[in-house]
């Protein structure tokens, strides 16, 4: 079987809820970051919520933009690992039921799970709890899937541990031996931070399309005019994305400066808009589109994303929405 995108990352299970900003100071968290708990504390954070309507599906950074990918008809796959246990195999279910391959096996242990706390001014604080995700290690990736794909995926939240960084090195080493083209998030901030070296060196060697956000951009290149960033980071990546938020993005492809416009949006929560535009984006470049189309694809994929809550699109695509963008 072949594949637009092989994808690998932390499988976790998204549990969103609408709070108030009260309720994350309650609790004590820095509104609008995602911070590392360990089981304990996201179970005493479930248990605050417990009042509250929530909802769950499959996700993780890596995950979603695959899942985004098989929504507009892609061909993906995934690895990432998950404990035998009930939130487990519902991830796995999730996952496969919207057509992504996913074999790797479960292990015993806790799946691991995000809560996502969106406030009324649409910021999502995140908490999460890596579990068993953290335990995915480099025999997890498969060869043959990755010299079946025509891109991996791989995001930057694998560097803060180990095995995980290895089994990122891993699938980007054998996309290389097998002629696939690397495509590489940075994630977050603070991983720049803590592996703007190692970060540099993937940027400058296997890495075909890094995708970052302005923020992520100006740590990387010490720029601060987003066209500055991207043509910096372009001297070293074949490819780049350059997210904006609502002022849209920045590609870089072929020595080129793509200018892509933001589409109109009234935000309600941003989670996994970054994730929903890489996926847009990835799968117009792996199905025929030109860089300037899959791009403008994937701004309005964004703002879809935005304008409701999760990181799952409840009102996907039709076949003439798409041809009407790229019209």
């Amino acid at each position: 079987m072949t594949f637009d995108v092989y994808g690998v990352g932390n499988s976790l299970v998204d549990i969103q809820a609408r709070v108030s900003d009260d309720v994350v100071a309650q609790l004590g968290f820095r509104k609008g970051v995602m911070t590392l708990v360990d089981e304990a504390v996201q179970q005493r954070v479930l248990g605050a919520l417990e009042r509250i309507p929530w909802s769950r599906c499959a996700g993780g950074s890596a995950a979603n933009t695959v899942i985004a990918l098989a929504d507009f008809g892609g061909k993906a796959a995934y690895a990432g690992k998950v404990g035998a246990d009930a939130l487990g195999h519902f991830c796995l279910d999730d996952m496969r039921k919207i057509g992504v391959t996913i074999e790797v096996p479960t292990i015993t242990g806790n799946t691991g799970t995000c809560v996502i706390m969106i406030t009324e001014d649409a910021q999502r604080t995140m908490l999460t709890h890596l579990g068993v995700s953290a335990t995915l290690g480099p025999d997890d990736v498969s060869e043959n899937a990755i010299r079946n794909a025509k891109y991996v995926y791989v995001e930057g939240y694998l560097f803060g541990g180990e095995p995980t960084r290895t089994a990122a090195l891993k699938t980007m080493e054998l996309a290389k031996r097998n002629g696939v083209k690397v495509a590489f998030t940075v994630s977050d901030p603070f991983l720049i931070s803590a592996h703007r070296d190692e970060f540099w060196a993937l940027i400058e060697g296997p890495v075909d399309l890094l995708f970052c956000n302005l923020e992520e951009a100006r740590s990387l290149t010490g720029r601060h005019d987003p066209i500055e960033c991207a043509t910096e980071i372009h001297r070293h990546a074949e490819n780049v994305a350059l997210t904006l938020g609502p002022d849209g993005s920045i590609l870089m492809h072929e020595g080129r400066v793509i200018p892509v416009s933001g589409a109109p949006a009234v935000a309600l929560d941003t989670t996994g808009a970054g994730d929903m535009y890489a996926g847009a984006l990835l799968f117009g470049i792996t199905n025929g589109l030109t860089w300037n189309d899959a791009g403008r694809l994937a701004s309005h994929a964004a703002a879809r994303i935005v304008s409701q809550l999760g990181a799952r699109l409840q009102r996907k695509f039709t076949a003439e929405e798409i041809r009407g963008l790229l019209g």
